[in-house]
């Protein structure tokens, strides 16, 4: 059986947002789209049945915590990770740069060799250089690989930014030979240069010589406002390749997705619903709900009569304040879903209105509410 290639295709527009389908050969992706994050080979307090039943369409995974526990070779015994977690919705795993950068006690860069650290874990020493990162992506059986890039933490010096953006293209070369000719798979470049438009744009040259599947737009999510993040996208947006899908890593909030399909963007992850869904802070059409709040203690009501999937209605602000205050771990389950159901309806309705030629409207009306 011939597997199917994977490819991109913008249907339709509502000036620069872009509904648009990706193809692999697991399964077609709508976009825009937003990827729940199972960074452990698990999309934490959720079975990956439910996730699907969301509306899902694709997850991700991450390969620095995969290296670390369980280790790649783990994986590859069974098949794969789709076979390890059960999971038969395309994957598309990150390069690990991000957490090298913020979990591990980094020891240094090396140009040559790539990121020397401990693991946050058990302090053990590793090397993971562009071609590694990619040997255990194709270990992983990813659908979507990421290149390994350096994301450097926020600051103002340009000199700074442009050392890291010449290794973090350096890199990006490297990863692509390493990856090879797969037209299964997609290997995605990354854009860098922190707040500099121009060394944003350069980055977006220079990757675009070496060739990508697609192009993610890293270092926006390390403490940037929401001011900065959408000022990059408007300077960066005619400057992306249309014929290609545009990742904004890490991101985010409702209304930080809304302003970024507003200026073109097409996939999105971010830990943010089911973190919260732990922690007790619920997504609705109404904004947000912090169920652990006394006022919700006789509070009858559903969470959010506008959800219907999974009867999630049945249960009561005033039960689910209860379970996150005596610590039942059906709390968190719930809640996770919630959120991740509310991502799903929400980017749902992000595309019906890109479709119709009315996600303007639906912008200015939720942007500043959810």
């Amino acid at each position: 059986m011939t597997l199917k290639k994977f490819s991109f295709n913008v249907i339709s527009k509502d000036k620069y947002s872009r509904l648009g389908l990706i193809k692999t050969h697991r399964g077609n992706i709508r976009t825009p789209v937003f990827m729940p994050v199972g960074t452990q080979a698990t999309v934490k307090a959720t079975f990956i049945s439910d996730i699907k039943k969301t509306g899902a369409e694709i997850i991700l995974a991450n390969t620095y915590h995969l290296m670390l526990r369980p280790g790649v070779e783990r994986i590859k015994s069974i098949g794969g990770l789709h076979e390890f977690m059960n999971c038969h919705l395309p994957i598309l795993t990150d390069s690990g740069g991000f957490q090298v950068m913020s979990l591990s006690k980094l020891n240094k860069i090396d140009r040559e060799k790539g990121a020397i650290f401990k693991s946050h874990v058990d302090g053990k020493k590793f090397i993971l250089s562009p071609e590694e990162s990619i040997r255990i992506q194709k270990g992983l059986n990813s659908d979507i690989v990421m290149v390994m890039d350096e994301c450097p933490k926020k600051t103002t010096d340009q000199k700074v930014i442009a050392k890291s953006l010449e290794l973090s293209t350096y890199w990006a070369q490297r990863s692509k030979k390493a990856f090879g000719q797969n037209s299964q798979k997609a290997l995605f470049g990354i854009v860098q240069g922190g707040l500099f438009d121009n060394l944003r744009k350069k980055s977006i040259n220079d990757l675009t010589k070496i060739g990508f599947d697609g192009y993610a737009i890293g270092g926006l999510a390390v403490g940037e406002t929401q001011k900065e993040m959408f000022y990059i996208l408007d300077q960066i947006k005619n400057d992306l390749p249309s014929d290609k899908p545009r990742y904004l890593m890490g991101v985010g909030t409702p209304s930080d997705i809304l302003g970024a399909v507003k200026r073109g963007i097409d996939m999105f992850d971010c830990v943010l619903p089911t973190r919260s869904g732990r922690t007790g802070l619920a997504f609705t059409w109404n904004g947000r709900v912090n169920i652990k709040n006394s006022k919700y203690q006789y509070d009858n009501t559903p969470l959010d009569n506008k959800t219907s999937n999974f009867d999630l209605n049945k249960y009561s602000k005033n039960y689910i304040n209860h379970l996150f205050n005596t610590n039942e771990i059906l709390a968190s389950m719930i809640l996770t879903l919630h959120n991740i159901n509310f991502y799903q309806e929400f980017m749902h309705a992000i595309r019906k209105n890109i479709e119709k030629g009315t996600f303007h409207a639906f912008h200015d009306k939720y942007i500043d509410k959810l």
